[in-house]
């Protein structure tokens, strides 16, 4: 027995939530397991405060010094000049971006106008995806953004939309990948306007390459099968194991033990259990050394 310290997590999960970010995990696994360009087809986005000058990170204020030096010391500072930057972006990279005017709130009308221009972008910067309309739209669940008027807008346009689960900012590619990478890059840094705090802002977002946003969509269906193996239950910061482990209880009791699939990792055996169940409709198992199923035949 030893002590931890509790996660911090964004609210505590009531039991109908937690069934709620399975079942969307899962609805969202089945639809990339019946179409290989789900996730290529997906618009995410959402708005974000970036500021004229942001804390820097304790890791990033660290410098090396030699043994016996005194510990560093900084004065404590605070964050100045705000700006709301909306961003929209797919698995190759921004759509469209702005930045709201001063004064002005993200409401339903508002946001319904924001919809009007990022369907503009994609006719041009997504010529193919316009012309299939393949593309689908992903946003989280604020009240500006699920509210009738934006629904209404959406259906009249046709545009489908992907399930967000509710108090989930893992599962979300803006939250977990987009606004951390860019505020990582300008935090410690000091703009004096708000021109400049939009032209480095742009700047650091239109550098991030394709590779990265094509990792990050990967790294969000990996969430999703976190998500489900975790029972709904926030994953972030626990080992793999943990996760894993959860459900080994209720997967041996269904089982019988006939073929092992070896893993070089623990992630990989995460990721093949929830395939092959989902591929097979059985049940199955994790061991130390693979995957167990009871159906030898069909794998």
């Amino acid at each position: 027995m030893h002590r931890v310290a509790a996660k911090f997590v964004p609210r505590v999960l009531t039991g109908d939530q937690k069934a709620n970010r399975v079942n969307i995990s899962q609805e969202l696994l089945d639809r990339v397991s019946v179409d290989e360009n789900f996730l290529k087809n997906i618009v995410t986005g959402d708005e974000t405060w970036v500021y004229g000058y942001d804390v820097e990170t304790k890791a990033q204020s660290s410098q090396w010094v030699g043994q016996g030096s005194p510990r560093l010391k900084k004065a404590r500072m605070s964050r100045s000049n705000t700006k709301v930057m909306l961003v929209f972006f797919d698995w190759q990279g921004i759509i469209h971006h702005e930045f709201i005017p001063r004064g002005q709130t993200v409401n339903k009308e508002f946001y319904v106008a924001v919809l009007k221009r990022l369907r503009e972008a994609v006719h041009w910067k997504r010529p193919q995806l316009w012309t299939n309309q393949s593309w689908v739209s992903h946003h989280d669940n604020a009240p500006a953004h699920s509210s009738f008027l934006v629904h209404n807008f959406l259906a009249k346009n046709e545009t489908t939309v992907v399930p967000q689960p509710s108090y989930s900012p893992d599962l979300a590619p803006a939250d977990f990948f987009l606004f951390p990478k860019l505020k990582s890059t300008l935090k410690g840094r000091c703009f004096d306007t708000i021109d400049e705090i939009q032209k480095n802002s742009t700047n650091k977002l239109f550098a991030i390459p394709k590779e990265v946003f094509q990792k990050a969509f990967r790294s969000w269906q990996k969430r999703w099968e976190r998500c489900v193996a975790s029972e709904g239950n926030y994953f972030e910061g626990d080992k793999l194991e943990q996760v894993v482990s959860i459900n080994i209880k209720l997967l041996l009791q269904q089982s019988s033990l006939l073929l092992i699939i070896p893993c070089t990792d623990l992630e990989e055996e995460l990721i093949k259990i929830w395939q092959l169940k989902a591929a097979y409709k059985i049940p199955l198992v994790l061991s130390t050394t693979g995957i167990i199923t009871n159906k030898l035949h069909e794998v």
